[in-house]
């Protein structure tokens, strides 16, 4: 048996003013064939996983492109036909092959390319004809599309928010790889389109529950795999928003009676899925109101994970307007300000100017006095089990408040990238971090309270206000009932 794998992943905030290019993925990793005998990351994790499990069975795998950029704008048309080509050929050259399996995001737009991951599956299938299954792992803030389905054999999204089953799902994805190679299952797949555009956090009840029984219908009664692909609200391609997906052996009625039942039902919960965001100052309250312990305010519209600058400044400028003291604040990414610490010194007292450079969405630079604290390089924060980079890193404090800036675009994932330059946020009143949700697995365990900002940025979370052009059909939030619109 021969088995081929390669990955490609970034999520396309189209709304976003960071074009995408060859660097982006360059700083992240773009390994050619080789991604398997280096540094784990959250895309090569997965060829990991199936480099080593296909070698436990004695199959002879054929490892080509794995590239990775931090999520950010449009996807230059260069970059991404360079990468299908790398990988195109390197299929081309291993075949025959007796199966493909692709890391993927599922939410990545290039110049030209609505679809990329359509397209790219498009192209694997066309070389390895009709017969050979090929199956891909998709972030679940994926655009499902018709394309994507045509032409993978198995798709398979993670379950998890924060992500957290990344490798999980790479084992379930190659354990239905085997399925189809030697016990001659015949994966079908259908979706459910819940017209439905936001974000889910899957560790909050009804979700959790929803989730849970997904997990536990896979591998019933021809049921092979269940995923609630959320979709990425800031990408205007037609085929944003929440969607169920089913793959079952054999029976493309019961998949689609399955995704349909779900789909249905949460649907039907939109309003308690809804998340809760507070204003700045309502949050900024709310913290002080807690007695004791570490609040987390969590600034969502300046996520980099979802393609925000990360270097937006308005919760850092009310906190200091308010002359609230005892906070740290994280990541921003500001290289310039990174730079002029380092030259500095550690102990230095310096005129800074901070974050506010890439757009409108970064809000206003804050030019203050700060004592730097503690300068390092090479500092990793973990993603689940990955440990990602955040570049050169200062710790900078004025009057009270102690701000994390980093020079490589990120958002804040773990404690460790405060905890590694010497600073323990568990201490601290009020802990401010650039993310919408993947910071709960680090941060939950030293946290008395969460709490959700919607504040202005790159990443608001009004969904009926987002200004999508390519949408098929409406949705809710922007219409109350989106089936029944459909009929009228």
């Amino acid at each position: 048996m021969k088995l081929f794998i390669a990955g490609l992943d970034t999520e396309t905030n189209t709304f976003s003013p960071i074009p995408t290019g060859y660097e982006a993925f360059r700083e992240n990793l773009i390994a050619h064939g080789d991604a398997t005998s280096r540094p784990l990351n959250c895309c090569s994790s997965q060829m990991h996983v199936w480099l080593n499990a296909a070698a436990a069975r004695g199959w002879d795998v054929v490892e080509s492109l794995c590239a990775v950029a931090e999520p950010g704008g449009t996807t230059t048309r260069a970059t991404y036909e360079a990468f299908r080509a790398e990988i195109l050929a390197d299929l081309q050259a291993a075949m025959p092959v007796d199966g493909v399996l692709l890391a993927l995001h599922g939410a990545c737009v290039a110049e030209g390319y609505d679809d990329v991951e359509g397209d790219l599956l498009s192209h694997v299938r066309k070389i390895v004809g009709p017969d050979i299954p090929v199956g891909a792992e998709l972030d679940l803030h994926c655009h499902m599309t018709r394309t994507m389905i045509d032409n993978a054999t198995m798709l398979v999204a993670y379950k998890e928010y924060p992500h957290t089953d990344i490798e999980e799902r790479a084992e379930h994805l190659f354990q239905l790889l085997v399925k189809v190679v030697e016990d001659g299952c015949r994966p079908v797949m259908a979706d459910f389109d819940c017209r439905m555009i936001g974000t889910f956090r899957v560790h909050q009840q009804p979700l959790r529950g929803l989730v849970d029984r997904m997990k536990a219908l896979e591998g019933q009664d021809g049921i092979l795999s269940v995923s609630f692909c959320h979709g990425f609200p800031w990408g205007d391609v037609a085929d944003v928003g929440a969607k169920m997906l089913v793959v079952a052996d054999r029976d493309i009625g019961k998949a689609q009676a399955l995704a349909t039942a779900f789909g249905q039902e949460i649907f039907s919960l939109r309003k308690e899925l809804k998340p809760e965001h507070a204003s700045i100052d309502e949050a900024l309250d709310q913290a002080l109101e807690v007695p004791h312990g570490t609040v987390v305010l969590a600034d969502v519209s300046d996520n980099a994970g979802g393609g925000a600058p990360g270097d937006s400044t308005f919760v850092l400028r009310r906190v200091i307007e308010r002359g609230i003291k005892d906070v740290v604040s994280c990541l921003y990414w500001d290289p310039i300000a990174v730079r002029l610490c380092h030259e500095a010194g550690e102990g230095a007292v310096l005129p800074l100017r901070i974050g506010g450079k890439i757009g409108e969405a970064s809000g206003q630079p804050l030019d203050l006095t700060v004592t730097v604290r503690r300068l390092a390089s090479g500092i990793t924060q973990r993603f689940g089990i990955v440990p990602l980079s955040i570049g050169d890193a200062a710790w900078v404090s004025c009057d009270g408040v102690d701000i994390i800036l980093n020079s490589l675009r990120t958002q804040t994932f773990h404690p460790e990238c405060m905890t590694a330059l010497g600073l323990d946020p568990s201490t601290r009143k009020i802990v401010i971090v650039k993310s919408s949700n993947h910071f709960r697995a680090g941060f939950e365990p030293i946290a008395s309270k969460i709490l959700y900002i919607a504040a202005p940025g790159a990443l608001q979370p009004h969904f009926e206000d987002l200004p999508y052009t390519k949408l098929k059909n409406s949705y809710w939030p922007r219409v109350e009932n989106p089936f029944a619109a459909a009929m009228a």
